[in-house]
């Protein structure tokens, strides 16, 4: 069975596959150089190598080479330190030439070898006279590469509604499927206001407690319903999912709060009538 080693070349970069090559005790953080699409780049350990089932492999995997020198992260610093000055030159051009994009940031790869800018633009632009400036200005390998609204501002950084700064940014290494159902699951208020990020989409944290929020309303009684209490028959006016509690309101308008353990001890009841009185045995027979 092949072996597989995570690694990561930005903070909140996804993680991807790579061959370990023979190389023994890699260690979770450590440093690496790795061959790559678009050449060597330095990225670092985010599992250790372990054994991986051929068909889960995305095709054939490429080697890491050896453990990053002294040198290798020296360099790699220097050229960090040279991309604001890459994106302001590249930022000039692009208003010399006058096209329809704004340029996000740039990032070489470790030697200096490679230099990627990414922009934002509502439409495809044709780039190539920019890509041959930006060639004899840099003097290496230009790659110009467009993303979404999402992925701008994960390059951007910046904070969201919380005070925190954006978790896509900061840790997360891949953008969750999130939809409006989540909101509505959350009971949250559905105005793009409130569950809009940054970005403009909903927000990805939406996706953090969704799992929680359906497995513990799965145990409650839906909002309206009649239940048994200690006190009585009363209807259900409220749910707390994070605390896992019900609000019931009492025949004599009265409320009471019960947690679930509470409420699995008693039996559930629900009058079609829309009243507050239990529910009818099956088969009885009202007097006349």
């Amino acid at each position: 069975m092949p072996q597989i080693v995570g690694i990561k070349f930005r903070r909140s970069s996804k993680v991807y596959y790579f061959s370990p090559n023979e190389i023994q005790g890699l260690r979770v953080g450590e440093w690496v150089v790795v061959e790559t699409a678009r050449g060597r780049e330095v990225g670092k350990v985010a599992f250790v190598p372990r054994d991986c089932p051929e068909k889960e492999i995305p095709g054939k995997l490429k080697d890491v080479l050896h453990r990053a020198s002294a040198l290798d992260l020296t360099q790699m610093e220097k050229y960090q330190q040279r991309e604001e000055n890459a994106l302001q030159r590249c930022s000039e051009k692009v208003d010399e030439y006058g096209l329809p994009m704004k340029v996000i940031t740039a990032e070489y790869n470790y030697d200096g070898t490679y230099l990627t800018f990414y922009f934002a633009a509502e439409k495809r632009v044709d780039f190539r006279e920019l890509v041959k400036d930006l060639a004899r200005i840099f003097r290496t390998r230009i790659e110009l590469r467009q993303v979404g609204v999402r992925d701008e501002v994960k390059l951007i950084k910046g904070y969201g509604q919380c005070g925190r700064p954006h978790c896509c940014s900061t840790w997360m290494g891949e953008f969750r499927p999130i939809s409006i159902r989540m909101a509505k699951k959350q009971d949250l208020p559905l105005s793009p206001m409130e569950i809009s990020g940054t970005c403009g989409r909903l927000l990805c944290c939406l996706s953090f407690e969704h799992e929680l929020y359906c497995e513990v309303k799965s145990k409650m009684p839906r909002i309206g319903k009649n239940i048994e209490t200690p006190w009585g028959v009363g209807r259900v006016k409220g749910l707390n999912v994070l605390q896992e509690t019900v609000t019931v309101e009492l025949k004599d308008q009265a409320t009471a709060t019960l947690s679930l353990d509470e409420l699995n001890s008693q039996s559930i009841s629900e009058d079609k009538s829309g009243g507050s009185s239990p529910r009818k045995k099956k088969g009885a027979r009202s007097k006349k």
